[in-house]
């Protein structure tokens, strides 16, 4: 049972990434998916959340920028970053509710920065 973030990487202001969590070990396509960030010296934020059923939400400082989303075929949450700011450098983390507990990824560092 893991979660494998991938997909960070260092890009300029205003560029964009996507990350991408493979999930292995749970029944993905009932699973509400999410992804966390944690700036240094910050508390882990919630940044995007989508449902099992396909819902969205997102976190008001990057509503309009990122895109959460998901491929049940591929057991893969995605987190479509664009119009990155300096601001969103963090460790970014994607995360589910399992019958054993609480699953984190392993972290993956989006750094922005000219």
């Amino acid at each position: 049972v893991q979660l494998q973030a991938s997909g960070g990487g260092v890009v300029q202001p205003g560029g964009s990434l996507r990350l991408s969590c493979a999930a292995s070990g749970i029944i993905f396509s009932i699973s509400t998916m999410n992804w966390y960030r944690q700036a240094p010296g910050k508390q882990r934020e919630l940044v995007a959340v989508i449902t099992s059923g396909g819902s969205t939400n997102y976190a008001d400082s990057v509503k309009g920028r990122f895109t959460i989303s998901r491929d049940n075929a591929k057991n893969t949450v995605y987190l479509q970053m664009n119009s990155l700011k300096p601001e969103d450098t963090a460790v970014y983390y994607c995360n589910t509710l399992w019958a054993t507990g609480v699953l984190w990824g392993q972290g993956t560092q989006v750094t922005v920065s000219s």
